[in-house]
């Protein structure tokens, strides 16, 4: 399992490759939840989510071992991040997108200079072109959750979180594959236990949430979200322990009430925050925490947002 070491380890690797994100306040989201509330602004980050953390230093650490291609299989964030890393390590990069991939996601990643591969709609079709395409260029296959050096970069947020903000009570996080949010965990409860961390799940892509009340792990079919950064269809075989053995409490929205939380980091904070990176704000603004006067984190985990789609994001 990752531990707190490769947390920090995978921080001094990733240093000046990446952003210091900066964390945000809204006095109206304040009053609106009860909670005094902080906004770690991922959606700011290089490559405009999170991912290039996880990105960073498994790329790197490939790198050092004699790679010279890199492949990813992404819907989008993951495949910017590995693209713009290898690009920056002179490696080139191809990345396995689905069919039905944002236009915007895959232009970002060609302006990285990775090379982009249309294969199906679901990531079982994926995979096994981007692990093919490793193995006859003498590369290597980038997950985009499911990896020891990708868990360990994610974590490195936690670690800047705790610095910034003093005395957190809780920080909420999304949940996709898992890798963000068991990075975080690793981070925080290495360092203060008592900090109290919740995921977040939309209820149409609900396979954590089924995981762990089944205490394993449970697929679910083929699922629409407007987080699609969100839809797996199950969690990771490395980060479901991590989940089990340290998160405290996991919490569902529903489409709308993502829809509202766009809305609402759109229209009154003036942040362009995508639907997955604004499931967290939604179980605050829901009410599906149960809490007041506690200090919140909560993670916008990106921005990369298809302008066309916006009226999509929005309640009717």
């Amino acid at each position: 399992m990752v531990n707190l070491d490769d947390v920090k380890r995978a921080r001094n690797e990733i240093a000046g490759m990446i952003h210091k994100t900066p964390v945000l306040t809204s006095s109206l989201l304040n009053g609106r939840t009860g909670n005094q509330i902080y906004l770690k602004s991922e959606h700011l980050q290089k490559t405009g989510s999170f991912k290039i953390r996880g990105a960073a230093n498994a790329v790197k650490q490939a790198v050092k071992e004699g790679a010279e291609f890199i492949t990813a299989a992404s819907s989008g964030n993951h495949g910017q991040a590995v693209a713009y890393i290898a690009d920056q390590l002179g490696v080139p990069a191809a990345i396995v997108v689905p069919e039905d991939a944002n236009r915007a996601k895959v232009s970002a990643i060609e302006g990285y200079n990775g090379k982009v591969i249309y294969c199906g709609l679901t990531s079982a079709e994926r995979i096994p072109k981007a692990t093919q395409l490793a193995e006859e260029n003498n590369g290597i296959y980038i997950p985009p959750y499911d990896h020891p050096h990708v868990i360990a970069g994610q974590g490195t947020l936690g670690l800047e979180l705790l610095e910034q903000v003093a005395d957190l009570d809780i920080i909420v996080v999304p949940i996709g594959g898992g890798g963000l949010i068991s990075g975080i965990l690793i981070a925080i409860k290495g360092i203060n236990p008592d900090i109290r961390v919740i995921g977040v799940e939309p209820d149409t892509a609900n396979d954590t949430y089924l995981s762990l009340a089944n205490k394993h792990i449970t697929a679910i079919s083929r699922t629409s979200t407007i987080a699609d950064g969100l839809r797996t269809s199950q969690p990771g075989q490395l980060t479901f322990p991590i989940l089990q053995e340290y998160l405290d409490d996991l919490v569902l929205v529903t489409e709308e009430e993502i829809k509202e939380a766009f809305q609402f980091m759109l229209e009154r904070t003036k942040q362009l925050v995508e639907p997955s990176g604004a499931a967290a704000v939604a179980a605050m603004l829901a009410g599906e925490l149960g809490v007041h006067g506690k200090k919140i984190a909560i993670v916008l985990s990106g921005g990369n947002v298809d302008l066309k789609q916006i009226q999509t994001f929005l309640p009717e």
